[in-house]
């Protein structure tokens, strides 16, 4: 689509500067999440734009401050014009931060609610303070959403108080533009300091600390990426940082110019940062962990990836698509609201959506299934009828599974059971298990196709190279579909790659396939299986604590032989 400008409203719109945190998108306020969802208009810069664009509406212009400008300037302003580079993603070129403030009021000024986001807080970017005058001298009227600032959030995820019981002295100084005076007055306090410096000058830094009178042994963490997945910290002395970062193969680096929080202090770091680092001793801090399921499957098992600390990366290895023919689907749906059904049962959430779906299309809701005794087959096909509006009357008190299902079904009995029959909407590859456990049990069975799985199409080459080039640290498998599926459009993970399997066919699958399984689910279910990787992260961190050595993930191990496939 070819870029289009946006369109004009009133001649005053509005801004909100909103400072976006220093980097874990949790610690968003719900009122920038509010302003976000409403935005016209979102500029940033790139890291930024990490942060906030996940709660962006369809279709906000995104304008990049780190890019440079190639936009045609707006007639009699001389600012670049704000256009939508296509329908859905709208990503305008922009110029450098000096430009930004001419951006912001240009796009406010055609009547548009503008999101002028900021690392921290904007009270704390210099930035944003001369924006922030453009636009009161402009007339155009603004509103300032408050957002935590790296120098407290970081050291809070470092696990480094910055206050203790006696109520020390805390003071902030940013190097980059502290003076001789500023160095001064915190070396002759006794108090904590927090110091937002860069990598490459934090040695520097500690010595201007040691040179007024803070003393060599004065300890110090200095904390990198600090609240996200990507996040370290080092604890030293203000004598002995520079040695420590050396060692840590951290000086002299391409990276050395990010940016970082520096605490000092006698009563913030080394003792208690042993037993208060909460978010770097997460049982699978920093894993990326290949989530191959379908978009929809696999939203619930990333977040609970990301509550222990994993990078998920979700992967589709199956796509879901209508039956070729719908004609016993529409037949089996109308039987439901005529009565022809004494039961339906539910095996996966795709079944539930393809129901729901014909149900909209017919002009149905959950009250057609007044009458009908409703059966579900796992927690989250549970979770997605209660989401239509309905309660099931049976799920499975044991296995999570058809067989599960068939060990709670009651019998046909004539007596209790004015109708014998059972709606079974399923996927075109499921096993034949359940159908034959209910006429076992003397129920006839409507066995409906209601959706067909396809193979996905491969994912980007980089994916491809990480999977079998062991930049993966676990790979999550449910279903021996998803084996067998990963290893045909992507080939087989790395020797060095964890494999979870969630029960022992799918385990059985990954082994028929030259994978040898670290981890099983105790019971069959996506979230019992991620308890369980995460059992064995903790396991595994505790282990290499215990003998002294760093805790690294699986996939820093050292090349070495290729894993033996297991035989158990």
């Amino acid at each position: 689509m070819s870029p289009t400008t946006l369109p004009a409203g009133p001649e005053h719109g509005h801004v909100t500067f909103l400072g976006a945190g220093p980097g874990d998108p949790g610690l968003l306020t719900l009122r920038a999440v509010e302003a976000l969802t409403n935005a016209d208009v979102l500029v940033a810069g790139h890291e930024v734009l990490d942060v906030v664009r996940v709660h962006a509406r369809s279709g906000v212009a995104v304008v990049d401050t780190d890019t440079e400008s190639s936009s045609a300037p707006v007639p009699g302003t001389g600012a670049p014009q704000l256009t939508v580079v296509d329908g859905t993603s709208t990503t305008a070129p922009a110029p450098a931060v000096r430009d930004a403030a001419h951006l912001v009021m240009e796009a406010a000024r055609g009547g548009r609610r503008v999101v002028r986001a900021v690392s921290g807080d904007p009270g704390l970017d210099a930035y944003a303070a001369e924006e922030m005058l453009a636009c009161a001298r402009a007339g155009v009227p603004f509103e300032v959403v408050p957002g935590v600032a790296a120098a407290v959030g970081v050291p809070a995820y470092a696990g480094v108080p910055l206050r203790d019981a006696q109520g020390a002295d805390v003071r902030f100084v940013d190097a980059r533009t502290a003076s001789d005076r500023c160095w001064t007055e915190v070396g002759a306090s006794d108090g904590t300091v927090v110091v937002s410096t860069t990598l490459d000058s934090v040695g520097a830094a500690a010595g201007e600390l040691v040179a007024a009178g803070r003393k060599p042994d004065t300890p110090m963490t200095v904390t990198v990426a600090g609240t996200t997945t990507r996040q370290r910290t080092w604890t030293a002395t203000l004598g002995t940082i520079a040695q420590t970062l050396k060692q840590a193969k951290v000086l002299p680096s391409p990276e050395g110019g990010r940016p970082v929080i520096a605490v000092v202090g006698e009563r913030s770091a080394a003792a208690q940062r042993d037993q208060l680092s909460w978010f770097e001793s997460k049982p699978l801090f920093g894993w990326k962990v290949l989530v191959p399921r379908t978009k929809e499957q696999a939203a619930s098992l990333s977040d609970q990836l990301r509550s222990y600390g994993a990078v998920p990366h979700e992967v589709p290895t199956i796509a879901v698509e209508p039956p070729r023919t719908p004609q016993q689907m529409e037949r089996a749906v109308k039987g439901l609201v005529t009565g022809r059904y004494e039961w339906i049962a539910f095996t996966s959430v795709n079944a539930v959506k393809a129901v729901r779906e014909k149900f909209e299309e017919y002009g149905l809701d959950a009250r057609a299934f007044a009458g009908i005794k409703v059966a579900a087959v796992g927690e989250q096909t549970a979770k997605a009828l209660i989401a239509f509006g309905v309660k099931p009357d049976l799920v499975p008190s044991g296995e999570q599974s058809a067989a599960g299902l068939l060990e709670d079904w009651p019998p046909y009995d004539p007596v209790f059971d004015p109708i014998d029959r059972v709606f079974l909407p399923r996927a075109d590859i499921a096993t034949e298990t359940l159908v034959a456990g209910l006429i076992e049990l003397g129920w006839e069975v409507d066995d409906v196709t209601a959706y067909r799985t396809v193979r996905a199409s491969p994912p980007p080459a980089e994916t491809r190279e990480a999977i079998k080039g062991g930049g993966f640290d676990a790979v999550l498998f449910t279903s021996s579909s998803t084996v067998r599926n990963l290893v045909g459009i992507a080939g087989k993970p790395h020797n060095v790659t964890i494999i979870a399997c969630i029960g022992p066919a799918t385990a059985k699958t990954a082994q028929e396939h030259g994978l040898r399984v670290d981890v099983m689910a105790p019971e069959p279910s996506v979230h019992k299986l991620t308890e369980a990787l995460a059992d064995f992260g903790l396991k595994r961190r505790a282990a290499a604590v215990e003998a002294g050595d760093p805790v690294t993930r699986p996939s820093e191990r050292r090349p070495g032989a290729r894993r033996r496939r297991s035989t158990t």
